[in-house]
């Protein structure tokens, strides 16, 4: 492994130990302290949606919303976690314990990033992996996107399986050059001499009071690339599951994880599951009106849908996960049963995620559609730094139940 990391140009550039003592302390100050927030937060915590919701400025909105209702004709959340086969855990936990699985299973899957090593990661996803692996199988980069996503790219052609973590998915703007050009490019100019069996993951998406650099919603930047694969999670039992898919994947995946999900909790299957890369997750069936999102915003979706039932409707909600490439063959036979279609983002409004899969819907399913596609995204804004201001930028479970009402009149 060492001699294939020394075969890399781009490592030259990681030799520089002036940088190293550069470290983002103050963002690694504002990941601790979000960590512990996050609990306190207005969106759901538990992925089976029995938690309660926590502060929410907002409130008068928030007072029309019935969050006791039930939210599904059967919904898997009545049976008692407690019950199910399984062990239970934090998000953050679940993507560790999945790259722990595939470095285990694989010694060509190693890890590298700024602290991910001896510190444990700014999330802790990587915690304990250096002392149980060592510091070529999980290496400590200094402050340096591109360089270190180089060398990546550059292991993963020599043989290795390389995972990319970004402290912040902003941060990997200054790798852009390297996802695009290389990561993405490099097995059809090469004539499929080489394949990049990379993995880029981290965290994104609108944290609380993270300012406005570290709460981008940057996965249509990505999207537009050439030969990259994009999923997003939303609960550990997926985030864990994605992550070996991606990991044994030979295509450059980019996984996205967001910010104020990492302690939201889940029991997940004690046998070994790995999850389809390109399928989206039926989280409700329904008869009225389809509703796809993904990532925090499924969340957000599940109180909305807890109201909406009361009032009669009978929404269908699936998390599309993959973005790229779309599960046209899911949406498509919930769109022919629906006939109608409401978006949710949290991904900003001009050429995001929602435009891509609007364009997709009425490419492909405009004759089933009984109404036009509806999307609500984030605003095309920086996100505020001041709590209230924050949440406005966001789509909220009350503007969730105005559209579906609005759409199925």
């Amino acid at each position: 492994m060492a001699v294939a990391f020394q075969g890399i140009g781009a490592a030259a550039a990681l030799s520089s130990a002036s940088v190293l003592e550069s470290k983002r302390l103050h963002f690694h100050f504002s990941s601790r302290r979000s960590l512990s927030e996050i609990k306190s937060g207005f969106f759901v915590v538990r992925s089976d949606g029995r938690s309660s919701a926590g502060p929410n400025p907002r409130g008068r909105r928030a007072d029309q919303l019935i969050t006791s209702a039930v939210a599904t004709k059967a919904d898997s959340s009545t049976a008692s976690s407690a019950s199910k086969p399984g062990h239970e855990l934090l998000l953050f936990e679940a993507l560790r314990e999945g790259l722990e699985e595939e470095m285990d299973r694989d010694p060509r899957v190693c890890v590298m990033g700024e602290d991910v090593g001896h510190y444990g990661g700014s999330y802790k996803v990587t915690k304990g992996l250096a002392e149980k692996y060592g510091d070529l199988r999980v290496l400590d980069t200094p402050i340096a996107e591109n360089s270190f996503t180089g060398m990546a790219i550059g292991a993963g052609m020599t043989g290795l399986r390389p995972i990319v973590e970004g402290m912040n998915m902003g941060f990997l703007l200054l790798a852009f050059n390297q996802i695009s050009n290389n990561c993405g490019m490099l097995h059809y100019t090469s004539g499929g001499q080489f394949t990049i069996p990379v993995v880029i993951r981290g965290p994104g998406g609108v944290g609380r009071q993270l300012g406005a650099e570290h709460s981008q919603r940057l996965e249509s930047y990505f999207q537009s690339i050439p030969g990259i694969q994009m999923v997003a999670c939303s609960t550990p039992y997926n985030a864990k599951g994605l992550m070996k898919a991606a990991i044994r994947s030979e295509n450059p995946v980019i996984l996205f994880e967001h910010v104020l999900l990492y302690n939201l909790k889940e029991r997940i299957p004690d046998e070994e599951y790995v999850l389809n890369l390109e399928e989206a997750e039926m989280v409700r069936p329904g008869e009225h009106i389809t509703i796809l999102t993904y990532s925090r915003m499924r969340y957000h979706v599940m109180q909305a849908a807890k109201t909406l039932v009361n009032k009669g409707y009978d929404p269908e909600v699936i998390d599309i996960r993959s973005l790229k490439p779309f599960d046209l063959y899911t949406i498509g036979n919930s769109v022919k049963k629906t006939h109608r279609v409401l978006i949710v983002e949290e991904c900003m409004r001009t050429g995001g995620i929602g435009a891509s899969l609007t364009a997709a819907i009425n490419e492909n399913f405009h004759d089933y559609l009984d109404a036009p596609v509806v999307c609500l995204s984030s605003q095309d804004v920086p996100t505020p730094y001041a709590g209230t201001l924050e949440e406005w930028t966001v789509v909220q479970p009350a503007q969730i139940v105005t559209a579906v009402e609005q759409l199925c009149r």
